[in-house]
């Protein structure tokens, strides 16, 4: 009998793994474009990883200790962690304000909500000069005075929340029932922990840069800066959202239900309206930390210059782009601009870490193209891991063995 059961889950997990295929037919279907752009990739990617983690930091990048801090966390950890904010807005959104028209962008929002959070992990470990000591600030030295270690036990706390919002999805693919009523009883409350979670650790991730108003630039730095990490987030999130179901809705069309094809429209529509709204709100609030510390005459500079291009360019026009867009009903000009303010939200944390930092001295960081080429592998193996949960789970539509039960 136990190995009649035995035989029944390994047949369960082969199907699950192969898509219905054997290995033959399976390794024969991964020969697509997309797989060999990757492929070349993470054939230049490896071996860079391979030389940073066994030659050390100053092997593929130009960090020195002027500047610890460079692309890999602007853009990986900074950017990467604001992109994943999709996850606790929209999960907020439907358990908690029950605005059930948001449900089915619901898994996918927090499974890319749950990816972007690892592989920020991942990225950190590339700028970390000794990534083995991680875990220090949750087991072994409590700096608890520390904004750091608010932000590490955070994004550790709620990696393991957004893992168990979406654990039914993995239950559902292997048909286990009983675990999955479990893991759906957790919901609620693991929907609240994320909400206490992100709020602080967004706004934490800002509050790091209040302890360098010599290095930062005035125009960027400001006591608002937690706020406008924290504001920026959400709107992230929810472009993110919107860039992702657009392309999600494209390449897996085939698994998704009609319905949801068509109410995707209305659900853009109403993301893209939020996001306005909260656009505008953080383009006043910038302005609110520019006339706080009174740094008008900053902008008439060069780095002046740049942060109007930021403040006007990536923040004031992507927000009329939506609401005209939500005005008009017109949805080609909503995803424009939620894809106009991710690139906002990215340059945003580019300028803070990077740009406007060190802005006085004269032995300015750029980055090697080995860091850009690191984060582009680490992207590159986020979209595959991402792919390769929604073709073997029901992300992006309801499992037909589990239409009736409760998924809250």
């Amino acid at each position: 009998m136990n190995r009649v059961i035995e035989q029944q889950y390994n047949n369960k997990f082969k199907e699950v793994l192969l898509l219905g295929n054997d290995w033959k037919k399976y390794f024969r279907s991964l020969i697509t474009p997309f797989n060999v752009i990757a492929a070349l990739i993470l054939s230049i990617g490896i071996p860079l990883t391979v030389i940073r983690f066994t030659r050390g930091i100053g092997a593929v990048s130009n960090l020195n200790d002027t500047n610890p801090w460079g692309f890999w966390i602007g853009v990986d950890v900074l950017s990467g962690v604001a992109l994943a904010a999709g996850g606790f807005t929209i999960g907020t959104a439907v358990y908690l304000f029950g605005m059930k028209k948001y449900h089915p962008i619901l898994r996918p929002a927090i499974l890319t909500g749950f990816l972007g959070y690892f592989f920020v992990v991942v990225g950190l470990c590339f700028d970390l000069g000794r990534p083995w000591r991680l875990p220090y600030p949750m087991f072994v030295s409590y700096g608890v005075t520390s904004v750091m270690f608010l932000v590490g036990w955070h994004v550790a706390t709620y990696l393991t929340v957004q893992f168990i919002e979406f654990s039914p999805a993995f239950f559902e693919a292997f048909g286990w029932r009983k675990i999955r009523r479990w893991a759906v009883r957790l919901t609620i409350g693991a929907t609240i922990a994320g909400v206490i979670l992100s709020t602080l650790h967004q706004s934490a991730l800002g509050a790091l840069f209040l302890i360098s108003p010599n290095k930062l630039h005035p125009l960027w730095y400001t006591s608002y800066l937690p706020v406008f990490f924290f504001v920026s987030a959400i709107v992230g999130g929810m472009t993110m959202v919107i860039f992702e179901s657009t392309i999600s809705h494209k390449v897996f069309r085939h698994q998704i239900d009609p319905v949801d094809h068509l109410t995707l429209k209305e659900i853009t529509f109403g993301l893209g309206k939020g996001a306005s709204a909260l656009l505008f709100t953080y383009f006043c609030l910038k302005w609110v930390g520019v006339a706080h510390h009174n740094n008008w005459h900053y902008l008439n500079t060069s780095l002046g210059h740049w942060f109007l291009v930021e403040v006007f360019g990536f923040i004031l026009a992507p927000c009329l782009v939506l609401f005209m867009g939500f005005k008009r009903m017109n949805l080609t000009m909503v995803r424009t601009g939620a894809i106009w303010t991710v690139l906002g939200l990215i340059l945003n944390r580019v300028n803070v870490s990077i740009i406007a930092m060190n802005w006085q001295r004269a032995d300015r960081y750029f980055p090697s193209w080995m860091e850009i080429m690191i984060t582009i592998t680490v992207i590159t193996v986020g979209l595959l891991v991402f792919r390769f949960i929604v073709n073997r789970t029901p992300t992006l539509y309801r499992h037909p063995d589990f239409l009736n039960e409760p998924d809250h």
